[in-house]
């Protein structure tokens, strides 16, 4: 992220309330990125300790950045329900312009987003942090939370990737995994978005993700080898005992959901302790598992959080929105 524009998202968080946590995400991170513009709206995430109390906030100092109707008929609280109750827990407030500048900023409860990052309770959130992002405030610590969430993230991909495969294709299948089942790919988003996040972003990605791919080496999951272009040709153990390793990097609540899909049985560990672990017949049926609730988890929350964000910019504010996402999706299915 340039330093003018930090420097300009910096400036514009003085116009709001206090936050505890604060990252950018999306094409306005890398301008220069092949697609993205100049122009385009800034996407950030702003965490507080309490959104209904943020909101009364910033309804004093920020009226125009809602919806009126919703400022009208039940301010702080309805804005806070209509997210909680309807959407994801997230509510978005896009099209807001500063300083010659687009903002689209959501703000979600704390103890929400870290639960979301170490369990996928709702895949969302979780999601858009296994992508690059720019961390500008985080009193939390959420980043170093969030290794959580980029170890899961690897599994869960090595999980679903053939017994051998690239970098860059490790990096499109994690991207991948909170975009399946998502409703908007159907009609309202890039059909290559995954492709353009990666290329555009790769170094990125092989920033946040070499030390866990390190990790997995060592572990003997993933062997990387050279091959005659730039990018190693991974190779992973396809066995039953490499797959139970991934599924035990997996979080709690996705496990737990496996575990009613597969069954579960008592077993003797080496400490001498009894646990439950999950009935794994072979890697794919682990892969099948997982792709099966996790679409269904981000379908839930995409439709969750369509109707949500439709009710909470108005309807003007949301045509304009969908309309954007509609215009660029079909542009990609030219």
């Amino acid at each position: 992220m340039e330093n003018h524009d930090k420097a300009q998202l910096q400036s514009f968080l003085k116009t709001l309330p206090p936050v505890e946590f604060c990252c950018v995400y999306g094409s306005s991170l890398h301008p220069n990125n092949p697609g993205s513009a100049k122009s385009s709206m800034v996407d950030c995430i702003l965490g507080v300790s309490n959104p209904q109390q943020w909101h009364s906030e910033n309804l004093t100092l920020n009226n125009d950045h809602y919806a009126s109707w919703m400022v009208l008929l039940g301010g702080a609280r309805l804005i806070t329900d209509v997210a909680d109750e309807i959407g994801v827990g997230v509510h978005f407030n896009p099209f807001v312009s500063w300083d010659d500048k687009m903002f689209k900023y959501g703000v979600v409860r704390m103890h929400d987003l870290v639960q979301d990052i170490l369990n996928w309770e709702r895949f969302y959130l979780s999601g858009r942090l296994q992508k690059p992002v720019h961390v500008l405030l985080d009193n939390l610590d959420v980043a170093n939370v969030n290794s959580v969430n980029l170890r899961a993230a690897v599994s869960a991909a090595l999980l679903l990737l053939p017994s051998k495969f690239t970098e860059e294709e490790l990096y499109a299948k994690i991207c991948s995994l909170s975009y399946m089942g998502d409703l908007r790919m159907l009609f309202a988003e890039d059909r290559n978005k995954v492709k353009k996040i990666v290329q555009g972003q790769f170094e990125l990605f092989r920033s946040m993700y070499k030390p866990f791919i390190e990790e997995y080496e060592t572990k003997e999951l993933l062997r990387c080898s050279l091959s005659g272009n730039t990018q190693p040709i991974i190779s992973q153990d396809g066995g039953l005992s490499a797959a139970r390793s991934l599924v035990s990097s997996l979080p709690p609540m996705i496990r737990s959901q496996m575990a009613m899909e597969l069954g579960e049985k008592k077993v003797l560990c080496d400490s001498g302790r009894v646990i439950q672990e999950i009935v794994i017949g072979s890697k794919d049926e682990a892969a099948k598992c997982i792709q099966t609730i996790l679409q269904r988890k981000v379908m839930v929350s995409s439709a969750r959080q369509a109707v949500s964000g439709l009710l909470a910019a108005g309807g003007i504010t949301a045509m304009r929105y969908v309309g954007a996402k509609m215009s660029k999706a079909w542009k990609s299915w030219r």
